[in-house]
């Protein structure tokens, strides 16, 4: 089974950012056959680990690496636009920034092997490394491309126009969203075809180390 583990912002986040995302030139209805595969808001959500196709009979080890875990919950919001891809590659999305001591800084990454990028050092950076260390304890697979925390928008591919797609660009570099706390993590099943879907397969609760205060 194809898996990932990831947060998910929390509904008011989801209805403000559906808000913006709505007036947006990808989410502007399009002829037949010239889909943007534009995300529904229950599937947006921040990857942390993607783990791909695993063993059913490993599905397990997945969860209680949830279980398992001790790390700080970040505080984040949804902030900035950005893209992946070129030309029919494209891919649009919008970045998280973590707020650390009442400043916003863009969320630090992950590297390869699962250890803090350089100037990596936030909470939500030292969850993904938790994350990663636990799969290699486990043997479970994981992709190790540097960890860059987004939400993605929709995989709109050369169906806008440059200039369409410069201006949903623009328009997310001026939002925020409210600051929400990564309190949870879900462990997620994702099917691939012509009607892509999500399953969760468990909710685990993120708690600080122990003895750890805000």
């Amino acid at each position: 089974m194809r898996l990932f583990i990831a947060a998910y912002p929390p509904e008011d986040v989801r209805a403000h950012f559906g808000a913006m995302v709505s007036r947006l030139a990808v989410a502007r209805p399009m002829p037949p056959g010239r889909s943007t595969r534009l995300a529904t808001p229950e599937r947006w959500h921040i990857t942390i680990a993607f783990l791909g196709d695993v063993p059913d009979e490993q599905a397990d080890l997945a969860v209680e690496l949830l279980h398992g875990l001790s790390a700080e919950p970040p505080t984040v919001r949804i902030a900035g636009g950005g893209r992946f891809g070129r030309g029919r590659f494209t891919t649009l999305l919008a970045k998280v920034r973590e707020e650390a001591g009442g400043v916003g800084q863009e969320a630090g990454g992950v590297g390869r092997r699962g250890r803090l990028a350089e100037g990596g050092g936030s909470r939500l950076a030292a969850l993904g490394h938790e994350v990663r260390r636990s799969l290699r304890r486990r043997r479970l697979p994981f992709d190790r491309k540097p960890l860059q925390p987004h939400v993605t928008i929709a995989r709109p591919g050369d169906r806008l126009s440059a200039g369409e797609l410069a201006a949903d660009l623009a328009a997310l570099d001026e939002y925020e969203s409210p600051l929400w706390p990564v309190d949870e993590l879900r462990l997620v099943r994702s099917f691939l075809g012509p009607n892509p879907a999500y399953e969760p397969l468990a909710t685990v609760a993120l708690s600080g180390p122990p003895g750890a205060t805000a």
